[in-house]
């Protein structure tokens, strides 16, 4: 039989298998490996003991522990970096935010040439390795360096100002490598804006301030979500920043992680924190799915 001649569903089915076959690989069996993994006990020496039966304590151990007579007390160390990281992420994604709306409102404004010109200039980053970036700002904001010998200077009264290995120069890495995250989906929002609605709110009496506020940023708003969507799952679970510029001092969930399966090897912890991050992760995705169902409706509603 053809397969011209076989059913419709079965044609989807023929289509889509490569791109089933690739998230089958890639996604479901590893993300199945992991939680067979977070649910073995440790081995003695390090990684899974595989032969044992399947119990839950990795999870209870990330609330949970144990004191000198078995019972369990609440620990607070991954849940302090759990907040940390929510903190850390959503700080990012206010600053970029912050900086990246006037860039991309900008753009706009731009010529055609201009325009292209800087979406080149925003991507140039993303042609530098990570690790290559961090070290760059690791020099720019270390103890003796220009920067900090500038603030020391200006501001004498601070008795020596430090800008490395905090939760400074974490939130100014993480802003710097995933600015651009923010300013093109938000670019690309505006770029296909009517601008007559912004002439006719001119027109009926309206300054600059309530146009952006209640006609440019409320049609900005998908480009807002998915950019705050970009920049704050990735935030999230970053840990070459943390580890780099925080020196090891911020502690966030990502380092938790590399430290469980590198140096700790107790890979069923390090398995119970990666599903942890990864419902905050989906957590997030559900919002801004409630979200655009809901603003999608708003527009239905709007045409009739």
């Amino acid at each position: 039989m053809s397969v011209s001649a076989t059913s419709p569903s079965l044609n989807r089915l023929l289509l889509l298998s490569p791109v089933l076959l690739t998230l089958l690989c890639l996604i479901a069996i590893p993300l199945g490996i992991m939680g067979y993994i977070s649910l073995l006990p440790r081995n003695l020496y390090g990684g899974v003991d595989w032969g044992a039966d399947w119990h839950w304590q990795s999870y209870i151990q990330l609330f949970f522990q144990e004191d000198f007579d078995g019972n369990l007390e609440v620990n607070w160390v991954y849940a302090q970096a759990l907040l940390r990281s929510v903190l850390q992420a959503g700080g990012t994604t206010v600053l970029c935010f912050l900086f990246g709306f006037p860039v991309a409102l900008w753009m706009t404004s731009l010529s055609e040439r201009s325009r292209n010109l800087m979406v080149l200039l925003i991507t140039i980053p993303f042609w530098t390795n990570l690790l290559i970036r961090n070290y760059a700002w690791l020099i720019i904001l270390r103890e003796h360096g220009w920067l900090a010998q500038s603030l020391n200077a200006l501001f004498p009264q601070a008795g020596g100002i430090t800008l490395l290995y905090n939760d400074f120069a974490v939130v100014v890495g993480l802003v710097y490598s995933f600015l651009p995250f923010m300013i093109l989906p938000i670019y690309s929002t505006l770029e296909k804006l009517d601008w007559r609605l912004v002439e006719a709110a001119y027109d009926l009496g309206a300054n600059r301030w309530k146009v952006l506020r209640r006609v440019i940023l409320p049609l900005s708003m998908p480009g807002v979500v998915a950019g705050s969507l970009l920049v704050f799952v990735p935030s999230l679970g970053a840990f070459i920043t943390p580890a780099i510029l925080g020196g090891g001092k911020t502690l966030m969930i990502g380092n938790l992680i590399q430290q469980q399966f590198g140096t700790a090897r107790n890979w069923p912890l390090g398995s119970s924190l990666s599903f942890l991050l990864l419902g905050l992760m989906l957590l997030a995705l559900v919002l801004y799915a409630l979200y655009a169902r809901k603003a999608a409706k708003a527009v239905r509603q709007g045409a009739r």
